[in-house]
Parts: structure tokens; C-alpha cells; sequence
């Protein structure tokens, strides 16, 4: 076969929340792989409907397998992967299938972007002959975070409408509506005991039973065949002429954009009348730290200065008590304040917009005064004990509670709890005191003589990761750590330079570097763990304890430049050495994207979100740093 190995994934985007994905094999590996995958309250309450499809060509040699399903530990049935002769994912998922009469028949799908219908199609390139398509929608209506069991409550009932059906299994979920160009059966029945092999690795339930209501059948020897997906009963559409309406809006959409621009778009969502940044597919959805730093690469780093007024407004709108929200529930409950630095990344990501976006006299007050509300409430004291210092600092933090971006727990085990003044957060504050101009002066000026005083570790040439550790004055966390080297790049000013910003540089590429990004311990580190696997427990142990993450990079390699120099032949050292490295990982296991994570040992094997919004963003960061 052409193409990427059959274990890699693909991912199509609906703009609203809602995606499909699934392997280059045809079989699921997570519980989050589906057809039909739509978000009910964009960009969240996202729902399984569509797990997958059963799909068998019937020649005149006989009946051959297009699907592949994984059952149990050992059962792999049908094997349509051993017809795959060809897959390519761009501009959307693309199989190539060969029979041994010579038969070819090529499968395509892809998302219609801010509709939330998915088409499939199907279509013969070589032979002769009968060829009848047959089609066995597999369903859920699920949560997509859980999975499904065989269950009386399961209403097959359909409504059809020629060769168009639509289901509703549970009443409080969406319908299910197919809209074909065949016929339709109706044929109820479970398929049992499906096996997810990425959830079995996390220690996590991964066997699942869907309900096929049914069959579509097709002539393939008359023409392309065509099967659109959508949430909703209304059965009335033509799929033909919904199809080519899909097929060519796509296309248009798509002819525009390079492959890295179409795997950043995936990302840019839809929240009420704006826009906002899902953290990664397939199981994050927007996240307020995460949506700053990514959109610095994704959005602002690609000229989407419409995009980036329409999301930081929204954001804008929800300061409280200076803090901005972590995350948006995916229920309905009221934000999650919770995170220390995604209130200062909006400060930074802000003023970045204010200086290259053009915005109106309107906006630029908003954020401006969005921005102030920030500093004054950290000045003031806010929630979790994050205040600003007597020494001009930030302290932050109370037992229990993750307020910084290395925010893992077991239990009620915080990891890192960071408590105190952690070195990226005290980075952060200094460049929005300086972004805030003459009204902060005083104060930037107070704590960066602090942070100097109080921040160099002279025995390993570097930062300490906290000062003031607890709460306690004095003491310090001597971990090496990637989160000091942002008071050297990824921000807009460096709050260390000179001999001691080059040491930092040289300490963190010597025990933190990897072709994927930075470890998050280093290695020498009793407490460090250099492989991300086992249950929940332990993954989560070593998820800040060790393990790489790529969205570092970006502000490695602004540090490295700063402190090497920023001229055409270091920019194309840096481009050799860090980014093409790290370009070299795209669609490992995530085809045209980035990983959230990698093993901090060799060979630095992929895990986590298989696409990442702030590891892709930084990426596109880096290579536009490093362009000659």
C-alpha cells in the first residue's frame, strides 16, 4: 500500500465542534473515532451518532469487505484493509481500494465545514460489470466520552423518505439523518463486542456494541454513490444535490489553503457569533490557556486578524474578579476560573492583535480596558491566593488546586503543585505590566528587580522553577524545568539577557531537548519518568514529570535566536536543528498534524491528543521565526 502506515489517523473538522476520524486501516482505536461526531451546543456537547459503517462490494466473483472492524483481543473481521492500495489524506480522506478481478473502487470523506454534515462516496475507477454497494450504518447516540452496550432502550424505529432514512435511538439525543443516492432496508440488529486498542492502552473501558438499524444499497455500475451524515429527522433533501453542493464548497475552500493551513483551520471554531480554538481532537474542546498560545501560530502568525478580533472579544467579555475563564464546560455550567497564566497569555495575545491587526477605536478600548481589569485584579488579589507580592511577584496557588499549565492530578494528588511564584507565571506578569505601559511602570520595574534577585540558581547556571515555594519565603524548587525558558523567548520581552539568559539557553537544550519539544523534567531528576503509558494513574504521574511536550519549541527557539543572534544564517541554524526536526513528526499519529505529547526517553514515541492546537500553532510559530 501507498500512503501512511494503517495505524495513523485522520481527522475532518466541522467548524463547529463536531468532527469525523478514524484510522487509515477502517477500524477504531478510540471511542472518539466516528462518522458522524457533531457538537450540540457549538462548540461543545458533542455526541457520538455514527460510530462507522459495515461496507461490502458484491462482484461477480463475489462479495469483498471495504470495511475492517477489530473484535475482542485476536479478531480482526472483515479485512477490507487488505484491498487498500492506496490512502491519501489531503484535501480529504482518500482509499483506494483493488480487488483481484480488478476492480477499483475509490472511498472519500469529508466534513462540510460550519454545516456538520459528513458525506461518503464511493465511486468504481476500474472494471466491468455488476458492482452493488452495500452500506450498514453502525449507531450509537452517545455521549463521546462513553461507550455503548447492547440495551432494550434503543429505538431502531425509522423514517424513510425514498433512499433516505433517519433514526432517533434516544429521545434526549439528536436524530440521525442519512441522506443517500441507494435504497434503503430495514434490518435491526447489534453488532457486538468492538475493541478499542488506544483505550485498552490507558487503562480504560474499550469494548463497545452498536446498533445497525439497516442497510443502503447502491449500483455502483450506474454511478458514484453517495451517503451524507447530519444530526436532525429531516429526510426531504436530494443526496445528490446535497452532495455536490458539499463537494464543491469543499472543494473551493480547500484549493486555497496548503496542507498546514488546512490542519489549522481544524481548529478554528465557531462559539455563538464568534470564534474560538478547541485545544485538540478529539476529546478537548476551548480552553482559554490554550486558545492565547495557540493562536498566536494558528491565527495571528497567518493573518487571520478577523479571527483573532472575533475571539479575543468573546474572551474579552468574560473577565471576573481579573480572571478569565480555564475552560467552558461542555454541560452548560458556569465557567471554570481556575488557571493563573491564561488571563496573562490573553494580556500578551492582546496587545500582539492591538499592534498588527488594525483594529477599530471600539475594539482596541475594549481590549485595552478587558486587559487593565486583568492587571488591577492581580494587583488587588483575586481568586486561589493569586496576588501580586510585596517584592512587586506574583504568588499564586492553594493546596488541592493546579493553577498552572502543569496541572495533572491523581486523586486528590496534585503532581506539580507549583504553589508560590512559579517562574513562566512571574515571565508572564512582568510582560503584561510592561504591555500595559506608563500606568504600570512602576510595578514592572519593582518586579523585575525581584525576579533578579531572587531567580538564578548559580549551581546549575538556570532558573528555579518556584521561589517561595508554599507560600514559604525562601524556599525554592531546583528542578530543571522548560517553564523558565520564557523569561528568555515566547514572550515579548526577555526578563533575563546577557551571560545569564545564555546559560539558561544552554541548560535547557542540553537536559531538556528533544526533537519533539521539551521534557518537562530532566532526566538526572530522581522524580523524572521517561515513558508516558500504563492506567490513568500512571500516566498522569508522568505527564509533567518528563514527558516532551512539542508546544515548547516555539519558545525554545525565539530564546535560542535572542541569545545566538537573529540573522539570516542563526534563523537558518535554528530552522535545521529545532523546527524542521519537529516539522519531521507531522502526522505521527495525527496525519498533517501534531501530537500533544511524546515519551521524554527515546525513541520519544507519540501519546496524548493525537492533534494538538498549541503544538501545530507553535510549530507554525517557529518556522516563521526561522524563515530566511
Amino acid at each position: 500500500m501507498t500512503g501512511p502506515p494503517l495505524t495513523r489517523e485522520w481527522l475532518e473538522a466541522d467548524e463547529l465542534g463536531g468532527f469525523a476520524s478514524g484510522t487509515v486501516a477502517g477500524y477504531r482505536t478510540r471511542r472518539y473515532h466516528a462518522l458522524l461526531l457533531p457538537a450540540t451546543t457549538p462548540p461543545t456537547g458533542r455526541v457520538a451518532l455514527v460510530n462507522g459503517v459495515e461496507a461490502w462490494v458484491d462482484l461477480a466473483a463475489g462479495s469483498m469487505p471495504l470495511s475492517t472492524q477489530r473484535y475482542g483481543p485476536d479478531v480482526t473481521y472483515p479485512r477490507g484493509l487488505d484491498h487498500i492500495v492506496d490512502f491519501a489524506s489531503e484535501p480529504w480522506p482518500t482509499w483506494t481500494y483493488r480487488f483481484p478481478d480488478g476492480t477499483s473502487i475509490v472511498q472519500e470523506i469529508m466534513a462540510a465545514h460550519g454545516d456538520g454534515s459528513v458525506l461518503l462516496t464511493w465511486r468504481r475507477i476500474a472494471g466491468t460489470g455488476d458492482a452493488t454497494l452495500r452500506v450498514r450504518p453502525l449507531l450509537s447516540g452517545r455521549d463521546y466520552h462513553a461507550l455503548m452496550r447492547e440495551n432494550p432502550a434503543f429505538d431502531f424505529t425509522a423514517g424513510t423518505n425514498g433512499g433516505n432514512a433517519t433514526w432517533h435511538p434516544y429521545r434526549d439525543r439528536p436524530a440521525i439523518c442519512a441522506l443517500s443516492t441507494g435504497t434503503y432496508l430495514q434490518q435491526p440488529d447489534w453488532y457486538r463486542n468492538f475493541l478499542y486498542a488506544e483505550e485498552a492502552a490507558r487503562g480504560l473501558d474499550c469494548v463497545e456494541d452498536l446498533a445497525s438499524p439497516g442497510t443502503f444499497t447502491f449500483d455502483l455500475a450506474a454511478g458514484d454513490a453517495s451517503l451524507v451524515l447530519r444530526a436532525g429527522d429531516s429526510i426531504a433533501d436530494s443526496a445528490a444535490t446535497v452532495a455536490t453542493r458539499i463537494r464543491a464548497a469543499e472543494t473551493a475552500r480547500r484549493a486555497g489553503l496548503t496542507p498546514i493551513d488546512r490542519a489549522a483551520e481544524a481548529y478554528i471554531v465557531r462559539r455563538g457569533a464568534g470564534h474560538s480554538i478547541i485545544a485538540g481532537y478529539p476529546w478537548f474542546t476551548d480552553w482559554g490557556r490554550d486558545t492565547f498560545i495557540s493562536m498566536r501560530g494558528l491565527v495571528l502568525a497567518r493573518g487571520r486578524y478577523d479571527v483573532a478580533a472575533s475571539i479575543l472579544d468573546d474572551w474579552a467579555a468574560a473577565v471576573s474578579q481579573g480572571m478569565l475563564p480555564n475552560r467552558f464546560t461542555d454541560a452548560g455550567e458556569p465557567p471554570q476560573y481556575n488557571a493563573v497564566d491564561a488571563s496573562l497569555w490573553f494580556v500578551v495575545v492582546a496587545h500582539e492583535f492591538l499592534a498588527k491587526g488594525s483594529p477599530s477605536q471600539a475594539q482596541r478600548k475594549e481590549l485595552v480596558g478587558a486587559c487593565d481589569a486583568i492587571i488591577d485584579g492581580y494587583t488587588r488579589g483575586t481568586r486561589y491566593g493569586i496576588r501580586m507580592d510585596a517584592d512587586g511577584l506574583l504568588a499564586c496557588g492553594e493546596p488541592g488546586v493546579q493553577l498552572t499549565w502543569m496541572d495533572a492530578k491523581v486523586g486528590d494528588r496534585v503532581i506539580t503543585p507549583r504553589i508560590g511564584k512559579p517562574v513562566e507565571v512571574q515571565a508572564l506578569w512582568i510582560n503584561a505590566l510592561r504591555l500595559s505601559g506608563p500606568r504600570c511602570t512602576a510595578q514592572a520595574k519593582r518586579a523585575q528587580a525581584a525576579f533578579g534577585a531572587r531567580f538564578f540558581n548559580s549551581a546549575t547556571g538556570c532558573l528555579y522553577d518556584v521561589v517561595d515555594v508554599d507560600h514559604r519565603a525562601g524556599l525554592v524548587d531546583t528542578g530543571i524545568r522548560p517553564n523558565q525558558i520564557f523569561a528568555v523567548g515566547g514572550l515579548p520581552y526577555a526578563i533575563v539577557d546577557g551571560e545569564r539568559a545564555r546559560s539558561i539557553v544552554a541548560r535547557v537544550e542540553q537536559s531538556l531537548l528533544t526533537t519533539f519539544g521539551l521534557r518537562t523534567l530532566a532526566a538526572v531528576d530522581p522524580q523524572y519518568a521517561g515513558r508516558y503509558e500504563g492506567g490513568v494513574a500512571q500516566r498522569d504521574g508522568a505527564y509533567h514529570q518528563g514527558t516532551v511536550w512539542p508546544w515548547l519549541m516555539g519558545a525554545f527557539v525565539d530564546a535560542w535566536l535572542r541569545v545566538n543572534g537573529n540573522d539570516a544564517q542563526k534563523r537558518a541554524e535554528a530552522y535545521y536543528h529545532y523546527v524542521a526536526p519537529l516539522e519531521a513528526h507531522l502526522g505521527m499519529p495525527g496525519l498533517g498534524h501534531l501530537c500533544e505529547i511524546a515519551d521524554g526517553d527515546e525513541p520519544h514515541l507519540p501519546h496524548g491528543c493525537p492533534f494538538q492546537a498549541w503544538s501545530l500553532g507553535e510549530l507554525i510559530r517557529a518556522k516563521a521565526m526561522t524563515r530566511p
